[in-house]
């Protein structure tokens, strides 16, 4: 079973969201192209306060709402030829009963307690406030409307108390603040069960760093619960307590495949979601939510008696031209906009061509993207065709030649399919397309060789056009193959031409001679520059902004005044400990020029502690301390570096003191 992300049902898909569902649909496809029972599955996630938000603001019920955008979003999903096997909502009765039978597994083995919190409340809408929902003036910096989590001007997090005078932003009012208990699912007791999972999943390693560096800090409790009025499910036994979407969203996987499941009589559901059988589970999602998915996830399934999935797979966010995606620049483009101006299977094979098994970020350069997609769909693999096919319609009424002019140069495409299928099957995307395309140069230049236009005036050769295009036919055919999974749409066009009804892997092994071809018709058309410009000036219009944290905007872009608010001072590092229980860190005590912090540092695969006493290096002097579970780490020093044994601490010239501003 494959997954990915749930997208959030209260706006329009866009570029960045594709990235995902597009690297998720190719695996699957490939998956099934192998042969491989592979069951693809997705959902709307349906529930929580913005949605709520939103449906009021509309005016219609919340389940209304999402109804209808998550048809729009299937649809543009659908029009990108991602072909799930069931799309299903959170807000159904399978998630229902899948969450209840969580809850009470997690109840049942004592994960679950109940503790008052204190937080705020907006009287005129009488509900409480998420975090978001709660805005003021930052008590680090003075910038005014920053959210009651976080100040997008200096960047410091606090808890919505801590604003200078905070308003609701759905009424404008002061919130209160109040008492409420809520649930609590035990995270702190997982970390032994989490390690392991770690190590059989084989997480990339930009995860299990990740992982490492929350492992060290201390797992904290998690809060399953919100107070009404909310969208959701009420826990049972309660009034007036919902579940967190964040712990019903990821159950839309299981219940999306338990609807399906509930359709088709060869598939188990017990048999993918309980230990103890040879099924594989698989999530694709953004390095945004692998927190979610990589912590509290397979932890709440471990407690509750569910397996875990035998792997997590993250991509980076999407950047346009090499920046965030902006509404000014014309940047933040819909899916729609796209459809409406540009053929999908540009976009998935650009996209297959920039994607790896991380959580890099990818660039959609929209020069390189007419370029590329121009010189390689077109101009590599489609001329192949086109340069081959109207002969053999032509001359010899369609049919294909029953033997190969070149078995040996066939051979080479044959022998590449189990490098190709390799990158495939471990996400390596961009070198599966360098291969595939590096074969389509070998073609072409037989094609230019044998030159079939200038034999088909000599009538003594008619044979030998009919080997060089059966050849040229078939060569091309085998990259279509390898290329299924990528751009189905142009695969199947394909087909269309070798009257073929399916292909397996294997097929791109086996040669079609002796067949005949249907009428060629042109089977992909370029990119003109002039329909990405028309599609950027359509979304520099665009105001209809999701916010799903998958696709960053100009307002998360900092200036020179926002960076020189950093208080860089130089520190000499008085005295550096190991500390007990932790891998990476060391206990570094900073003498600030009369001044002592105590900072934990992840360097301790880099540096013994005894040589870093005495040395001055440069420190952020004005970070908010963080409590971490090995006490308060009340700054930060500044290194560079891979990681690792290679991280290099930035020094402070010899003359300096401790103290001195860094300019």
């Amino acid at each position: 079973m494959v997954s990915s992300a749930l997208p959030y049902a209260n706006g329009h898909m866009h570029m960045g969201h594709l990235v995902e569902y597009i690297q998720s649909d190719i695996w699957a496809r490939f998956q099934k192209l192998r042969g491989h029972q592979c069951t693809f599955v997705c959902a709307a996630d349906a529930h929580g306060t913005p949605i709520m938000i939103k449906a009021r603001q509309e005016g219609v019920a919340p389940e209304v709402m999402v109804t209808r955008v998550a048809k729009e979003q299937h649809d543009d999903l659908k029009a990108f030829d991602v072909a799930f096997d069931n799309f299903h909502t959170t807000h159904s009765a399978e998630n229902q009963q899948l969450v209840y039978r969580m809850f009470e597994g997690l109840r049942a083995a004592g994960h679950i307690y109940i503790k008052t919190i204190e937080q705020a409340y907006d009287d005129q809408e009488k509900m409480f406030l998420p975090d978001r929902f709660v805005k003021g003036t930052c008590p680090r910096c003075k910038t005014e409307e920053q959210y009651g989590d976080a100040c997008e001007s200096c960047g410091a997090t606090y808890s919505p108390n801590d604003l200078i005078d905070p308003v609701s932003v759905l009424s404008g009012s002061t919130p209160v603040w109040k008492e409420s208990d809520h649930y609590f699912f035990r995270l702190s007791n997982f970390e032994s069960q989490l390690r392991t999972w770690m190590k059989s999943a084989e997480l990339h390693q930009h995860i299990t760093s990740k992982l490492e560096e929350w492992f060290e800090a201390g797992l904290q409790d998690w809060d399953i619960s919100r107070d009404a009025p909310y969208f959701g499910f009420k826990i049972p036994g309660t009034e007036d307590k919902y579940f967190y979407v964040w712990l019903d969203a990821p159950v839309g996987y299981l219940a999306s495949f338990l609807h399906y499941c509930n359709r088709h009589d060869d598939l188990d559901f017990e048999e993918y979601w309980t230990p103890g059988h040879d099924t594989e589970v698989y999530h694709f999602i953004g390095k945004d939510i692998v927190y979610f998915h990589t912590l509290f996830w397979p932890a709440v399934l471990e407690g509750s008696g569910f397996r875990t999935p035998n792997s997590v797979f993250a991509h980076g966010f999407l950047t346009v031209n090499g920046k965030k995606m902006s509404k000014s620049r014309g940047t933040f483009i819909k899916a729609r906009t796209y459809i409406d101006n540009l053929d999908p299977s540009h976009l998935r094979y650009y996209y297959a061509a920039k994607l790896g098994p991380g959580m890099d970020d990818v660039d959609l350069n929209l020069d390189d993207f007419v370029a590329r997609v121009n010189s390689d769909l077109v101009g590599k693999l489609v001329n192949i065709a086109s340069r081959c096919a109207g002969f053999i319609s032509k001359q010899f009424d369609g049919a294909l030649s029953p033997k190969l002019d070149d078995p040996e140069l066939f051979s080479e495409f044959v022998d590449a399919s189990e490098a190709i299928a390799g990158h495939y099957e471990r996400r390596e995307y961009s070198k599966a397309m360098r291969i595939i395309m590096t074969l389509a140069d070998t073609a072409n230049r037989y094609i230019e060789d044998k030159k079939p236009w200038v034999m088909s005036k000599d009538k003594g050769k008619g044979g030998e056009v009919q080997l060089v295009c059966t050849q040229g036919l078939n060569m091309f055919r085998t990259l279509m193959v390898y290329l299924a999974p990528v751009v189905p749409a142009l695969a199947g066009k394909t087909r269309v031409l070798f009257q073929e009804d399916s292909w397996s892997w294997s097929s791109a092994s086996n040669p079609m001679l002796g067949t005949a071809l249907t009428e060629f018709k042109p089977l992909l058309t370029r990119v003109e520059p002039e329909q990405v410009n028309k599609m950027v000036e359509q979304s520099t219009a665009t105001t209809d902004v999701r916010n799903t944290g998958s696709a960053d905007t100009d307002t998360d872009e900092i200036t020179i005044d926002d960076f020189t608010k950093v208080d860089l001072r130089v520190a000499r590092i008085e005295r550096a400990e190991p500390v007990d229980g932790a891998d990476k860190l060391l206990k570094l005590t900073l003498d600030l020029g009369g001044e002592s912090r105590t900072v934990f540092a992840g360097i301790k695969a880099a540096y013994e502690p005894q040589a870093l006493e005495g040395r001055l290096v440069v420190a952020v002097a004005n970070l908010k301390p963080r409590k971490m579970r090995f006490g308060m780490s009340e700054g930060m020093v500044l290194a560079a570096g891979p990681g690792g044994e290679e991280i290099f601490l930035l020094s402070a010239d010899a003359g300096a003191s401790p103290g001195m501003r860094v300019k």
